[in-house]
């Protein structure tokens, strides 16, 4: 009876250590976010965009060494990874910018409209049928879009407009991973935004630079290193837990928001916001576990979108993941 037993056991740690790896992960996200928003006070996203991304890219090509594929830098599909890499790049100065002018818990709370976003974007960029309990939802999701932003009562900005842009465009960016992932190799995935984001950004850096202190440039490097460490904890997650236990830890980000904001920044949340997060999740929620039903979803395109895209200098874990299964 004691070998049953401890395998069992075995079997509950693994089902448990996906969450909790998860959850790890968005916390350092969530940390990485306040180290941003810290240097978004005096640094145009410009600057410190072109700086992570910069310290990023040792990390992630080191890690890109593993990929023994065959193949070269062009992508299969040029216009999709043109589109893709327009997309990856306007995402991230858009967060950063969010994060930089808004309260932390608000800007999540625009980014978790992804998922309803991702539902949308399926129907005519990969085919996906979706049917009345979605798009109820997405419809429900996206009415609690508009009463935390209260338009025509509270008066709305650049940092709003970006917040919006880059679930918007993030959630772009995912779709198009969905439709040509399973074709291009993940060096051409992963590398190919960073370095356009490294090259734009430093054409525009002489217009915006301002000298840093050595601290502030360690912030930016824990930046990187946070992004990348996340990454490597999502990806443990998805392969120690199912997609649809995972996925939802992402609203987790929302209490360390709620905490950040409150003991570093002074934020608050006021009932609006309260109740259209609430309304927001909900849907989001809803919309996994709908995916994650039997024969309601053909391509599962949220659960199968598994990169915190916000960030211009963090790695897209769906193509690694892909890369294990295929090698594993």
């Amino acid at each position: 009876m004691v070998a049953p037993a401890f395998f069992i056991c075995s079997s509950c740690r693994m089902k448990l250590s996906g969450p909790f790896y998860a959850l790890v992960a968005f916390g350092i996200f969530s940390t990485h976010d306040v180290v941003i928003k810290f240097l978004g006070g005096q640094y145009s996203p410009i600057q410190i965009i072109f700086f992570s991304t910069l310290f990023s890219f040792p990390l992630v090509t080191f890690m890109l060494m593993r990929d023994a594929t065959q193949g070269h830098l062009r992508p299969v599909h040029p216009w999709w990874t043109l589109l893709r890499t327009i997309c990856a790049a306007t995402t991230g100065i858009s967060a950063f910018y969010a994060f930089s002018v808004l309260p932390l818990a608000q800007v999540y709370i625009m980014l978790f409209a992804a998922p309803l976003l991702i539902t949308l974007l399926a129907i005519p960029v990969l085919g996906e049928r979706v049917g009345v309990h979605r798009l109820l939802a997405v419809v429900i999701g996206l009415a609690g879009v508009v009463v935390v932003l209260n338009p025509g009562r509270a008066p709305l900005g650049l940092g709003h407009l970006a917040g919006l842009s880059a679930a918007v465009f993030g959630s772009m960016a995912s779709i198009i991973v969905r439709k040509i992932g399973s074709e291009e190799r993940t060096v051409v995935l992963m590398l190919y935004p960073m370095a356009t984001s490294f090259v734009v950004m430093s054409i525009l850096l002489p217009f915006v630079y301002i000298p840093m202190p050595l601290t502030h440039l360690g912030g930016i490097g824990i930046v990187s290193l946070f992004g990348f460490a996340a990454g490597l904890f999502l990806i443990a997650a998805y392969r120690n837990g199912d997609a649809a236990i995972v996925a939802p830890m992402q609203y987790s980000q929302i209490l360390w928001a709620s905490a950040y904001g409150y003991l570093i920044f002074g934020e608050s949340m006021d009932n609006r916001t309260l109740l259209g997060g609430a309304i927001i999740i909900v849907s989001g929620i809803y919309i996994v576990i709908r995916e994650s039903t039997p024969g309601a979803s053909a391509r599962t395109p949220v659960l199968r979108t598994r990169s915190r895209g916000s960030s211009a200098a963090s790695f897209r874990i769906s193509p690694l993941l892909r890369r294990m299964r295929e090698r594993g």
